[in-house]
């Protein structure tokens, strides 16, 4: 069984619209996330150009599956391609090498 790590890049553009409720469900699936079991870091950027990047590492297959099928991130999914984004990209992979300095 693959034990690695599975990393998450979530990148997307939003609509004009929406923005606000947007902003509120974006909020609460970060505490969603942060409460979840396995979640290693959890961090989102916003570029010049308005692009918006995620950075979501669970500790296992496992934990990374609890997090995407959850109930509440399901609907969030939803909203998010009936509602708030313009587009987005997905890459989901295991982690095969992570060094990090100071350890």
């Amino acid at each position: 069984m693959d034990d690695r790590p599975v990393l998450t890049v979530f990148r997307s553009r939003l609509r004009e619209d929406n923005v606000d409720e947007y902003r509120r469900t974006a909020k609460r699936m970060e505490e969603l996330a942060r409460a979840m079991p396995g979640l290693l870091e959890f961090k989102t950027f916003t570029a010049e150009d308005g692009e918006r990047v995620s950075v979501i590492i669970f500790d296992t297959p496992e934990h990374h599956a609890a997090w995407r099928t959850h109930p509440e991130h399901r609907e969030a999914q939803r909203q998010g391609r009936d509602s708030f984004y313009a587009a987005y990209d997905i890459t989901v992979a295991p982690v095969d090498h992570r060094r990090t300095w100071p350890d």
